[in-house]
């Protein structure tokens, strides 16, 4: 099948990766790629692998009259068999213009798990709600990367019906347990005879780094050594509010700032523990599984589908308890130090797991199920 993909931007964004990893996995089809606006990050890197795209370089909450007729010459063009959609705006607009350039399979991709207003801007939960009112009849099937999105979605008067939950999947060939990564990157930092605990995520109320670092504070008030190795846009020295909270806690010696990397499976297997703090907005944590699948165990917070990944490889905690998150990470912390078995064997249990469940081939096998119906 020729399946043309509309997606809203190409930029560095979880449903920006799965697509790149989706179709440059996927040899049963051809695919093409329209973005709303630019290139971005993944452009280049699509283009890289041979496929096929095409930047409108649009506003997707103000489109223009020749901007829709320019994307809808566009689908004419490629004449797909199938329009995905990626994003509210895309889901919408493409959407639309896909059943009225004359495509009969239409599926949505939706990311979201909640729309507190708090944290959700007002111009997406009003294109959602658009997309809940047409739901019933533009999408043949609607595919969420989570079963929080799901019930969000229903909830908010998406067609249950139609929603199908597709987990991440992920290239478990580079994310694998790796010893000499892990003594690469540890002898890079300097690091390695405390515990090494760790977050790969930018820097962003949703992750909530001053909540982690007043968990880390209280471990540390008990007696407790560590390294933090902090990873993601904006985690850097010159982040000025960040250092504040780190200074005003006293963990200037524990915290390694790393900023963004691009050997993450390296990364992942320098850690003792990945820990994920967030606050909201989680669908499907790709860092969780990206830990478990290189034999790090996790301590996450219990947002979006973290529960799932870890299953009973790693611990699960309530969102904005510091305290509770302290005392997860000690009693992990102990578990490393005073029980190697065990913990080699959740290592190893929990990479399993993620073979078994998340891996790039389940996720393009489902998809492929869901497009043929």
């Amino acid at each position: 099948m020729k399946i043309l993909h509309i997606i809203t931007s190409l930029g560095n964004g979880g449903a920006e990766g799965v697509l790149y990893r989706l179709i440059t996995n996927d040899v049963e089809n051809e695919h093409l790629v329209i973005s709303l606006r630019d290139e971005d990050k993944y452009g280049p890197l699509l283009v890289e692998k041979g496929i096929a795209v095409e930047c409108l370089n649009m506003k997707p909450d103000k489109p223009s009259l020749k901007s829709v007729l320019t994307l809808y010459h566009a689908i004419k063009k490629a004449k797909p068999d199938i329009v995905q959609t990626w994003m509210y705006h895309a889901d919408l607009l493409g959407g639309i213009v896909a059943k009225a350039a004359g495509i009969k399979k239409v599926y949505w991709n939706i990311r979201h798990s909640d729309f507190n207003t708090q944290h959700t801007k007002s111009s997406t939960i009003k294109v959602a709600k658009a997309c809940a009112l047409i739901s019933n009849i533009i999408p043949n099937k609607i595919i969420s990367c989570s079963q929080v999105g799901l019930i969000a979605h229903s909830k908010m008067g998406y067609k249950s019906e139609k929603i199908e939950v597709i987990g991440n999947g992920y290239d478990l060939n580079a994310l694998r347990i790796n010893s000499r990564a892990r003594q690469k990157v540890r002898e890079e930092l300097g690091i390695g005879k405390y515990p090494v605990l760790g977050m790969v995520g930018r820097y962003d109320p949703q992750k909530n780094h001053k909540g982690l670092i007043k968990a880390l504070h209280i471990v540390s008030n008990k007696g407790y050594k560590f390294d933090l190795l902090l990873v993601g846009k904006g985690l850097n020295k010159h982040n000025s509010e960040l250092y504040h909270i780190i200074h005003s806690y006293n963990l200037e010696n524990n915290i390694h700032l790393l900023d963004q990397r691009t050997d993450i499976p390296d990364i992942m297997n320098a850690l003792d523990i990945h820990i994920l703090s967030s606050s909201y907005g989680e669908g499907f944590p790709n860092v969780i599984a990206e830990a478990m699948a290189c034999g790090t165990p996790c301590i996450a917070t219990d947002i979006g589908d973290s529960s799932v990944i870890v299953n009973r490889f790693g611990k699960i905690v309530n969102p904005n308890n510091s305290k509770n998150l302290a005392n997860a990470i000690i009693e992990y912390i102990e578990k490393l130090e005073n029980s190697p078995e065990s913990w080699l064997n959740l290592r190893e249990e929990g990479s399993k797991f993620i073979k078994s469940n998340f891996s790039i081939q389940s996720m393009v096998s489902k998809y492929n199920t869901i497009w043929q119906t």
